[in-house]
Order: structure tokens, then C-alpha cells, then sequence
């Protein structure tokens, strides 16, 4: 079970999966209609509305990285554009990595570390 199955369950997996991923789009790309009236942190994995958009795309960033096998005891959420991870990660290699990655998705303007721990 990876990161977007365990968080958000297996139907989102199944979606990333036959879906066009919208994690990669820039911020300067041009929207199309469908897409020009959803704001970025809201991006669905499939491209449509989704309150929790920005979380599902950051789980499945982490999902597609191979420094990061999934964590049971971290979670990913969002409020607003910030990208708010919780929980204990086993190093500070780690917890470096996971800030990178969730900066480097679409729509994140900012990443709350402030309820994970090192350990």
C-alpha cells in the first residue's frame, strides 16, 4: 500500500492510475477552460474540483518517489495552499525530502512541519 491508498484510499490510486496526472503542470502553463476556474490546491488528481486536491497530489508525489516508501506514521493534509504534514519520521534525511517534494507540487505555496517530529 503506498502514501495516496493508505491516506485517502484505494479508489484515489485507482484514479492517479488511469487519470492524466496534473501534479507536473506549471503554475505558468495555460489553463484550459475546465481547469482555469479551479485553483491549483484544488486540483483534483484527475483534473477536477477536489477540496483535498493538493494533499491527494502531494501523497501521490511521495508515492512516485523512491527515496520515500510510504510512513504509517506520517499523514498528509492541507489548509488552503500549505501543505501540512503530521505524525514521526524516522530521520531528518527524510523529513528533508518530504519538504521538497511537497514544495515541488503545483499549488503549494508553503509546507507546515510543525506537527512532525524527527525520531
Amino acid at each position: 500500500m503506498g502514501w495516496l491508498s493508505r491516506l485517502f484510499g484505494r479508489h484515489e490510486e485507482e484514479k492517479a492510475k488511469t487519470a492524466q496526472p496534473v501534479q507536473n503542470v506549471q503554475a505558468s502553463a495555460p489553463a484550459t477552460t475546465a481547469t482555469a476556474t479551479i485553483p491549483p490546491e484544488r486540483m483534483g488528481l484527475d483534473g477536477k474540483y477536489d477540496q483535498s486536491g493538493l494533499a491527494k497530489r502531494v501523497a501521490y508525489a511521495f508515492d512516485q518517489d523512491s527515496e520515500l516508501d510510504d510512513m504509517d506514521s506520517v499523514w498528509v493534509a492541507q489548509t488552503d495552499s500549505t501543505v501540512v504534514l503530521k505524525g514521526k519520521v524516522p530521520s531528518q534525511q527524510l523529513f528533508s525530502r518530504m519538504v521538497t517534494v511537497a514544495k515541488g507540487v503545483n499549488g503549494a505555496t508553503s509546507v507546515d512541519t510543525s506537527q512532525l517530529t524527527v525520531g
